[in-house]
């Protein structure tokens, strides 16, 4: 099953926020409720959220009639900024908005609109599935018979529309026939890892072990990893941001000289910007003082709750993506391969 897709004029998605314990699909037949889906985290991962931005393009085109072409464009605009704004940091949510949207303005008649709109969100969908299993090829050449790979957070089927990113790699690895061992960080404060990366592997009988955050320096000093994995929420000329902890992650993993590597598609560089220039998301206080409705912390505390952090391009050894293996130096080997998107 896609973690998001289109059916009967409306979006579905699994609700990863009831995972482990529950697989249930959400439907939604506005943009407003697929928009509350995408703060609450029911729909996340960089790749996916560009497929629900373009499903969200087309649903506004949907969820309504409209009594003129003018009607329907400035509706479209005015939803395509809402979605935009969901999530600040992830660039492929934009991305998705954008490509759709620009398609979508082109038509002359409600009908053509909706087609346009519809199919454009489609190949969106379509050609994350195709970069996935792309960079999952590429990236399986990295890993070794018996290797054991660090992810964090979760870059697999759920984070995308399908297969993944850093845990498709892993996939591609072991459908070649390589035995590979995975450690998943629990990803505090919402878990991604233990909720989300487990699960997953779990379901595809992948050897994984799940550790806290803060047992990172303890697993790479025993020398019970040889690589990391990681995704990317975005990727800028100085920085990878991604889910908050990857920074840490990287001065660990180069202070014990373990390979740090990214995995992402194209979509995901924004390579005109710097790490100053991106708006980093803060989420809601109760995510540390609460979990579930276990009460962690004293109720008026202050909190800081940063959904990324950036890591300096000078800690990843090479990003992985559907055009092939980035390698240092990236001021000049990530404008050549994405002359090629």
């Amino acid at each position: 099953m896609r973690s998001i897709f289109w059916e009967s004029c409306s979006v579905k998605l699994i609700d990863q926020t009831k995972l482990p314990e529950k697989l249930e699909v959400v439907e939604c037949r506005g943009v407003d409720q697929l928009i509350d889906a995408i703060k609450k985290l029911s729909i996340r991962g960089a790749p996916a959220l560009e497929a629900a931005g373009a499903y969200g393009v087309a649903l506004s085109a949907f969820e309504k009639e409209f009594s003129n072409v003018e009607e329907m464009k400035r509706y479209l605009i005015e939803k395509a900024e809402k979605l935009k704004n969901a999530r600040p940091t992830a660039v492929n949510l934009s991305v998705g908005v954008k490509r759709v949207l620009d398609s979508a303005l082109k038509g002359r008649s409600v009908d053509e609109i909706r087609k346009i709109a519809l199919t454009e969100a489609e190949k969106v969908a379509e050609e994350d599935v195709k970069r996935n299993k792309m960079i999952g090829k590429i990236g399986a050449e990295l890993l070794e018979d018996d290797d054991v790979i660090l992810t964090y957070c979760n870059t697999g089927k759920l984070a995308t529309v399908d297969w993944g990113t850093a845990l498709g790699i892993v996939r591609s690895a072991v459908e070649v026939g390589k035995k590979i061992k995975v450690f998943a960080c629990e990803t505090r404060p919402l878990n991604q890892g233990s909720r989300l990366t487990c699960w997953e592997l779990m379901q595809d009988g992948i050897d994984v072990t799940l550790i806290a955050d803060n047992m990172v320096g303890t697993v790479m000093k025993k020398k019970m990893v040889k690589k990391v994995i990681v995704g990317a929420d975005r990727i800028v000329r100085d920085a990878v941001f991604n889910k908050i902890g990857t920074y840490t992650i990287a001065i660990v993993a180069k202070e014990h000289k373990i390979p740090f590597y990214v995995a992402a598609p194209t979509t995901t560089f924004d390579w005109d910007k710097c790490s100053d220039e991106v708006v980093v998301e803060e989420r809601d206080p109760n995510e540390l003082i609460y979990c579930g409705e276990k009460v962690l912390a004293p109720k008026n505390v202050k909190v800081y709750n940063p959904a990324f952090d950036a890591t300096p391009l000078s800690y990843v050894t090479a990003i992985v993506t559907e055009l092939g293996i980035v390698w240092p130096p990236y001021e000049l080997n990530v404008p050549n391969i994405l002359k090629n998107k």
